[in-house]
């Protein structure tokens, strides 16, 4: 399993236990759904900030692996006008 596909499920899971926990304890109705808004509203600043992380993550990712792919291209480059270079030499 994924460590995104766990996190996510961690997430979810919490999620489900806190508003699990709200809804069975002894607390008028106004005070549980007044818990579950604060709950919520830390849960998706929560989520908000992790999608961040993996954006900014990914697009650190992205960005190395082009500067590789740059770099092998050069290389290539490089390769096939020295074999060009050896070839005419040889001729």
């Amino acid at each position: 399993m994924s460590k995104g596909k766990f996190a996510i499920g961690a997430l979810i899971g919490a999620a489900a236990g806190v508003v699990a926990g709200l809804l069975t304890a002894p607390k008028s109705g106004k005070q549980t759904r007044a818990d579950i808004k604060d709950k919520a509203a830390e849960l998706k600043q929560e989520a908000a900030m992790r999608a961040d992380e993996a954006r900014l993550r990914s697009s650190e990712i992205a960005g190395d692996a082009k500067e590789k792919v740059k770099e092998y291209k050069e290389r290539g480059e490089r390769s096939l006008e020295d074999a060009k270079k050896n070839i005419q030499d040889k001729k």
